[in-house]
């Protein structure tokens, strides 16, 4: 690893022929400085980011590519959408997804490895492949980024050029007061979680709410894509097993969240293709796999990646947790949402999914108005369960009305 200056780099990056493919370290770890200096150097290029926040270049002559669409992406006519399972990312940089150039953002070497920090996900694998095609691999190297183990080190040697930087990272804005709909959503869920359970859940509201309603439970363990706050404060009211690694691939949340990951040998951050994997995810005992969707139909189907036939989001890791979760011993998959989307003023529950499905066969669905259990069911004892324990009484008769036409009633 050599530590160059931005002119070297652009120097270096400015003799790349075509139109390369440069991934970088998307979520909220993106490499802006380097990222940068890529966009003068480069007059046509495609950007690779997972999840990419505001500020992403979007102008002629860049294509903004990923498999989870982020906010910096999400309305661009430049995006270019790969639809695929998050465990299945890693595999396409070695086929049609094959980079030209990585971008990392790290914590600086220890030991002779550099850091992943908040964001290790599908960085390894699409590292591999660069340097496997004679590509070229860029740190950022940040002293305010957390220094964590497992797959995030990367040893110094596989980096070709190194920035220096010192940036604050951007940390998770502070939750408002959760609504009553909220808190009975996660109130019910943190009911059906035994102790001993694995956890897999994210970052909002219904999530904070499911957390902070397992206060009194022990003994739990966490296997999850990522996690914020609501892991620390697990871990600060003994709820959590300290035998076990926390498990996950990246995270974002506060500034108190970053200081405590930083050189904690109980947080491990794994690469997706471990993390998402089914098969590991289905050795967790009692894997509890909390999602959340847009909407959901009387099959007990799921969208969470599309509105109105546009891209929102993509499949993320909710279709390989959930598939793991319902091979574990004592496993569970969830789907907590809404009944009611108040600011587009409809029913969160509908007849059958317009858009395309991201995931189906889940353990159970709850909103504010109840659980509706599914998981060995049949399809009639299911849409009624949705109907009279998930939907809004608004909407119910007119679900009926539906499920009859659809023949599940």
């Amino acid at each position: 690893m050599k530590v160059v200056s931005t002119e070297v780099l652009r120097s270096r990056l400015s003799g790349l022929p075509g139109t390369p493919r440069v991934v970088a370290s998307g979520n909220m770890a993106v490499p802006w400085q380097a990222l940068r200096v890529v966009d003068e150097a480069l007059e046509r290029y495609t950007l690779n980011v997972l999840n990419g926040p505001p500020g992403l270049p979007d102008r002629e002559g860049v294509t903004l590519e990923t498999c989870f669409v982020g906010a910096g992406q999400r309305r661009s006519p430049r995006l270019r959408y790969v639809p695929s399972r998050l465990s299945l990312v890693p595999l396409l940089f070695g086929h049609t997804l094959a980079p030209d150039v990585v971008l990392l953002h790290c914590a600086p070497p220890r030991n002779g490895a550099v850091s992943l920090g908040v964001e290790t996900n599908v960085l390894p694998a699409a590292l591999e492949a660069c340097r496997a095609r004679g590509g070229l691999v860029v740190a950022v190297l940040n002293p305010r980024m957390p220094y964590t183990f497992g797959d995030a080190q990367v040893p110094v040697e596989h980096v070709d050029l190194a920035l220096e930087v010192d940036e604050q990272l951007p940390v998770a804005a502070e939750a408002g007061p959760l609504d009553e709909a909220g808190q009975a959503i996660g109130e019910r869920i943190a009911a059906r979680i035994g102790d001993g359970a694995t956890l897999q859940t994210g970052i909002g509201a219904i999530p904070d709410a499911v957390l902070g309603g397992l206060a009194q439970h022990r003994g739990l363990r966490v296997w999850t894509e990522m996690f914020s706050d609501g892991v620390l404060a697990l871990d600060r009211d003994g709820v959590l097993d300290e035998t076990v690694p926390i498990t996950s691939s990246f995270c974002f949340g506060s500034a108190e969240l970053y200081e405590w990951i930083d050189g904690n040998p109980r947080v491990r951050m794994l690469r997706t293709e471990r993390t998402n994997d089914p098969g590991l995810i289905a050795q967790q005992p009692a894997m509890t796999s909390i999602n959340s969707a847009l909407e959901v139909d009387l099959f007990g189907q799921a969208n969470a990646s599309r509105i109105d036939a546009r891209i929102h989001s993509g499949f993320g890791g909710q279709t390989d947790f959930i598939v793991g979760a319902l091979h574990s011993p004592g496993g569970q998959s969830l789907i907590g949402l809404r009944s009611w989307h108040p600011r587009a003023d409809v029913s969160a529950v509908v007849p059958l999914l317009d858009e395309p499905v991201t995931s189906f066969q889940q353990s159970a669905i709850v909103t504010e108005q109840g659980v509706a259990d599914l998981f060995g069911r049949s399809e009639k004892e299911q849409a009624a369960a949705i109907i009279e324990q998930a939907a809004h009484p608004r909407v119910r008769e007119e679900l009926w009305d539906e499920a009859r036409e659809l023949g599940l009633a």
